[in-house]
């Protein structure tokens, strides 16, 4: 996006993900103008100092951008609340993070001319400033209409990431793609962990720290081959 398409950027949704991303647009030019409250208001400052804190409805009325950072759980009530209460504004962008939903989540804020876009950053987010630097070197998968794709794709770019287009019929596949890459490996990691500290390794987190990451970084290599198991 060019320096005259600077927007003004309000983020509902004060977890792990929704002030990292704040972080990594205010660092691309965008003015943030503020953030819903949140369960660790300590972790959103050291990220986001000084942001204000301000409920959903006011967020939406001063952006031009609203990013919903929300549980997928949370996301269709949400659009739908604020729809309700007349707030999505016309030419007004909204972009959720969740990876499973492309755009027909936000029919309600669309149908009051909101411009929907779906971005979701492919990264585990911890929810501290290590993410910004980690979105520097991942994907985000993006989903839009046609007319407003170039649009998504650009502030995917400025979060630092790669733009990867799905389909909006298969963003419940990715959705589980990535449910299973994130969920899958962190029990394998809690069960061998576990298994270790059994047998008297007092720190297996980084005993297996190297033979994790060489073991993923293998299997990506791989794409998908049959793993040779010879040692």
């Amino acid at each position: 996006m060019s320096a005259a398409s600077r927007l003004g950027v309000g983020i509902i949704g004060a977890g792990r993900v929704g002030p990292v991303v704040g972080a990594a647009l205010a660092g691309a030019g965008h003015a943030l103008t503020g953030i819903t409250a949140g369960s660790d208001p300590d972790r959103v400052e050291a990220i986001l100092p000084g942001i204000p804190v301000l409920a959903a409805d006011e967020i939406v009325r001063r952006s031009e951008l609203v990013i919903l950072a929300l549980p997928s759980e949370e996301l269709g009530g949400v659009v739908a609340g604020l729809a309700e209460l007349g707030a999505w504004q016309v030419g007004q962008l909204v972009l959720h993070t969740a990876p499973g939903f492309g755009v027909e989540v936000l029919a309600p804020a669309a149908s009051r001319g909101a411009i929907p876009l779906a971005v979701h950053p492919a990264i585990a987010f911890t929810g501290t400033s290590i993410d910004v630097r980690q979105l520097h070197d991942a994907f985000a998968a993006v989903t839009a209409p046609a007319a407003v794709l170039p649009i998504a794709q650009a502030l995917a770019v400025e979060l630092g990431c790669e733009p990867v287009v799905i389909a909006e019929a298969d963003r419940p596949a990715y959705g589980e793609a990535i449910a299973t890459a994130t969920e899958f490996s962190a029990s394998v990691v809690r069960q061998s962990t576990s298994l270790l500290r059994d047998v008297g390794v007092t720190a297996p987190g980084r005993y297996l720290s190297t033979l994790v990451h060489s073991a993923v970084d293998r299997a990506l290599q791989d794409g998908g081959a049959e793993p040779d198991l010879e040692l």
